[in-house]
């Protein structure tokens, strides 16, 4: 993997959204609202199909050439007198976050950032470095791998071949409208297709994609408002599993709710999708909150859970899910309950850095896979606002963060069966 041969610059925006860098500081990382210095290792060219964002009301921070020492960027170098606001980078699917882009929230009236993930970036040898890696080879999600012409022809096509399917309408507004690549992939013919199914949840996710209250900082996409039939789903997902290269079909995505609450229509589906086609994986996501469901979809054909999981410690579980009825117990208990049966299972676990990484939640984390041995890790980052995400959890650590790739060495030689990756994995056989 190539890295910079020397610490890329800081770089930030100017009051016209300008993207500038300045060599006189190098670029510096958050982890857990601490600033430093990352190590070259940690840079990676900033991925195709990545964004830059400019972070209103916060102010950059750089670290000094000799001592790495955090320094703050009060105004334009160039321009004295003219504000700046940091940047961060929003990496392309498949890469995880080491360090958060550095800044200091300069503004009691600053908004609320949206609900991305914000990677340190910075500038060296004419290109532009981000702070992570890449954490599954799995090309699936690479921009690349899409053409728009033929995306808009094959879905239009589809779209008029089921009019009176719901669910294939529904995906059609996520392909065309929200750039889903999971459904621009499932009009393509090819790898992991939706099954939205739930446009309810029992939880009350502080970050969801698809619901926040009034004031908040807005959803990145439309929930479902309805519940397609067995005979829906199955009308779409055999004829996506009998054809499509290296199959998956998942229910549990970002345009829904809790697809368990929906659980005795998923079990009818996968009873119908069997009986027509043993090929390829079926696939749930889910909050995992009851595990009498789980056990009835498992038995039914499910082939593999992915668990949604902020940390490993109940107490910060409990203040991001703020869930109705269900504990963290009941999580585990659905893992349990997939793993008797034999069945794979994911933790889709959300990585931040300076909270992933700290002493505490690697120690937790790890009692957690000694307790239920789930089968893969994904390593997926956290899509929010880093200040707010740690002020609603109330996380503080009285130890020093381990580093996100230190971190990960570690579980890896603690847990040499368990696998890692970004993306649900296509199970053969």
């Amino acid at each position: 993997m190539t890295h910079p041969t020397a610490p890329p610059s800081l770089v930030y925006s100017d009051e016209d959204g300008r993207i500038c860098d300045l060599s006189d500081l190098h670029a510096a990382g958050m982890s857990g609202g601490s600033y430093l210095r990352p190590a070259l290792e940690d840079f990676i060219p900033l991925p195709e199909g990545s964004e830059l964002f400019t972070l209103p009301g916060r102010l950059p921070i750089g670290c000094t050439p000799d001592s790495g020492e955090p320094l703050l960027l009060d105004q334009d170098p160039f321009t004295p007198n003219r504000p700046v606001q940091a940047v961060a980078a929003f990496m392309a699917p498949a890469h995880t976050v080491t360090y958060n882009s550095a800044y200091q929230t300069n503004d009691q009236d600053a908004p609320r950032l949206p609900l991305f993930a914000y990677a340190a970036v910075g500038w060296h040898d004419e290109r532009f470095w981000a702070a992570g890696f890449r954490s599954d080879g799995d090309i699936r999600q690479d921009p690349d791998q899409f053409d728009q012409l033929q995306i808009e022809r094959h879905t239009n096509k589809r779209l008029k071949q089921n009019r009176d399917n719901r669910l294939i309408q529904h995906l059609g507004k996520c392909c065309l409208t929200y750039g889903c690549p999971a459904a621009r992939n499932y009009f393509l013919g090819r790898w992991e297709a939706p099954i939205p199914t739930s446009p309810h949840c029992n939880a009350r996710c502080v970050g969801c994609i698809s619901l926040q209250s009034s004031g908040c900082c807005p959803s990145t996409q439309d929930r479902i408002t309805f519940s397609p039939t067995p005979a829906e789903i199955a009308e779409m997902a055999v004829a996506h599993l009998e054809s499509a290269p290296r199959p998956i079909v998942s229910f549990g995505q970002g345009c829904e709710g809790e697809p368990l609450l929906e659980a005795e229509t998923i079990e009818k589906a996968i009873s119908l999708i069997r009986r027509q086609t043993g090929r390829g994986t079926v696939n749930l996501n889910s909050n995992s909150s009851l595990p009498e469901a789980v056990d009835r979809l498992a038995a039914a054909g499910l082939d593999s859970l992915r668990v949604s999981l902020n940390s490993a410690q109940e107490p910060f579980h409990q203040r991001y899910y703020r869930p109705k009825n269900f504990s963290f117990g009941d999580v585990k208990e659905s893992i349990r309950n997939m793993k008797k049966r034999d069945k794979f299972v994911s933790l889709n676990y959300f990585i931040l850095p300076g909270l992933t990484d700290s002493v505490e939640e690697y120690e937790a984390l790890s009692t957690l896979i000694d307790e239920t041995r789930p089968d893969f890790i994904q390593l997926r980052n956290l899509n929010m606002d880093p200040e707010w995400y740690l002020e609603v959890i109330k996380f503080s650590s009285d130890h020093s963060p381990i580093s996100i790739r230190r971190w990960l060495k570690r579980l890896k030689k603690r847990f040499p069966w368990l696998g890692f990756g970004y993306f649900n994995p296509y199970l053969a056989g």
